[in-house]
């Protein structure tokens, strides 16, 4: 079966600063891949790199086995790739509802589907943006790319900061999302967080991939897990 995203030895970074060297891992249908490291490897520069953020210096990316290393940032999220980045990125000036509703496009997902994946966000529909937590900002970051009906989402730090119980309703909302065919990358310091999503892992020290396995074989290491991560 076909690879739904691929990178081959991608090389990329912002301006003339390369960031990521010679990145290379394909991702299938309804596949969750954890992209690990500490702070400043590069995990960030990776996501940003598959949604058209940065300056492609060399490789190539393929989604649906097109090439879209051209293509500006908002011709891949039209194709279906959507990206949540760390920052959250929300409308501050809407209500819950109204971030959601602006990023609608046809599909499965709808805002009675969101609303059940993070039940917290009906019962702040009608706040703004700024009335809530910042573990409901990153429900809503999520909701509101999946309004778009994306078949790639690209997660960027999503336990970061917050709570263990919000933690795990992400975890749960994740493995529905990916029940529901969804693909994800999302990038990770928290390794349990990690090990309890994704499929497979890769680990990136100063921009370059130094492992790449399932979590079993990731827990079979731990002298490669103590060296790069932080536990």
């Amino acid at each position: 079966m076909a690879a739904l995203l691929r990178l081959d030895r991608v090389t990329a970074g912002f301006g003339q600063t390369v960031i990521v060297e010679n990145i290379s891992f394909a991702l299938a249908q309804g596949e969750v891949l954890a992209v690990l490291g500490r702070n400043g490897v590069g995990k960030s520069t990776l996501m940003k790199t598959i949604a058209g953020q940065t300056r492609l210096h060399a490789g190539s990316i393929e989604f649906r086995e097109r090439q879209i290393g051209p293509l500006a940032s908002y011709n891949r999220a039209r194709g279906g790739i959507g990206y949540v980045p760390q920052t959250r990125d929300i409308f501050r000036s809407l209500t819950v509802e109204e971030n959601l509703l602006v990023a609608a496009q046809p599909g499965s997902w709808n805002i009675e589907r969101v609303y059940e994946l993070f039940p917290n966000l009906k019962s702040r529909r009608r706040n703004g943006g700024v009335e809530i937590s910042g573990g409901e900002q990153q429900m809503l970051t999520i909701a509101r790319t999946l309004m778009g009906n994306p078949s790639l989402v690209l997660l960027d730090e999503p336990s970061e900061g917050l709570s263990p119980k919000i933690v795990e309703q992400m975890v749960d909302a994740i493995l529905t999302m990916k029940k529901e065919g969804v693909s994800i990358v999302v990038s990770e310091q928290n390794l349990h967080f990690a090990r309890l999503i994704s499929d497979r892992a890769y680990i990136i020290e100063r921009g370059r991939i130094c492992f790449g396995g399932t979590m079993n074989e990731l827990d079979a290491r731990p002298d490669i897990r103590d060296a790069h991560l932080s536990l």
